[in-house]
């Protein structure tokens, strides 16, 4: 199977500074999907310009035809199922029918205290992340939906007519623990990891992948034990967090080495960060565009 190629723009760009012409500069280059953070504020970005991620992509649903869309990822630090349905099934009509959603857990970010809660702990948000997807499924498949949980609640929340996707649009769940890889293999058309966080500072990059494949055999298990093959599952790597850092970026014959070796784990889709200057992902423009234009080619 060939490799896809996707990127993920940070919404940081006023969308008549720049914001408008990266997305449709993705889709010029052929990229497979386009991605955002859907973060309230991001690390070193909290002090800066920082767009909502739902309204970012709309945008870019009007101002594109062919790329596919998606968060990268969404989660339950800030959303609702209900109100995110609602969203969700406006932007896939908006598009045409081209958005994925990218869902995971959340993390101890400044989303995760923006509403004027304490940090949920791992179980707390594993504990939520497991109410939170079956209850978006099925907010996202049925017309009336009713469900009192621990933490969410829906009264017969509708959602006519749907998705434009059928029976919804794809979930792509970022998940490694046991918790979250089950709902991957049950809820999920695709999988995303970044790889192993513990590595990212002294890790080397063959560590980096033997973490990867273990991450993938733990996959494999999920799916087993649900009788589903993990090869229907699409995997997804975001780059840019494991120890090989930007390193992949800097010419066309490093990026396909780097995904070549990511490909054979059994990967169908690679995501670069779009170049941002003073930053963790500064890269050069033009060696992104190349590696955009021509590593698909090379990796088939």
């Amino acid at each position: 199977m060939s490799l896809r190629l996707s990127t993920v723009i940070l919404p940081y760009l006023r969308w008549h500074e720049g914001g408008r012409s990266a997305w449709t500069r993705a889709e010029q280059l052929g990229f497979h999907t386009g991605y955002t953070y859907d973060h309230l504020s991001w690390r070193t970005f909290r002090d800066g310009p920082w767009f909502g991620a739902i309204p970012t992509l709309t945008a870019a649903a009007t101002a594109t035809e062919r790329l596919r869309l998606g968060t990268l990822v969404t989660s339950p630090n800030f959303r609702h199922p209900v109100n995110l349905a609602k969203e969700l099934i406006s932007l896939d009509d908006i598009s045409g029918g081209r958005i994925t959603l990218g869902i995971g857990a959340g993390g101890t970010g400044f989303d995760a205290t923006a509403l004027g809660q304490d940090p949920w702990t791992p179980r707390e948000r594993a504990d939520r992340f497991a109410e939170f997807v079956p209850l978006l499924d099925r907010l996202l498949t049925e017309d009336s939906v009713s469900y009192e949980g621990d933490f969410y609640s829906a009264h017969e929340a509708r959602n006519i007519p749907g998705c434009v996707q059928r029976p919804r649009l794809p979930f792509a769940v970022a998940a490694t623990g046991p918790r979250g890889l089950k709902l991957a293999a049950r809820h999920g058309q695709a999988w995303v990891t970044t790889g192993d966080p513990k590595l990212f500072e002294k890790g080397t990059p063959e560590q980096s992948v033997e973490a990867i494949r273990g991450q993938i055999e733990k996959l494999t298990d999920a799916c087993v034990a649900l009788g589903r093959d993990v090869r229907t599952l699409d995997k997804i790597l975001l780059t840019g967090f494991t120890p090989d850092r930007g390193r992949p970026l800097g010419s066309l014959d490093a990026f396909v080495d780097f995904a070549g070796r990511h490909q054979e784990l059994g990967f169908t889709e690679i995501v670069i960060h779009w170049p941002i200057p003073d930053s963790d992902f500064a890269a050069d423009q033009k060696v992104f565009e190349q590696i955009a234009m021509e590593a698909p080619a090379q990796l088939r």
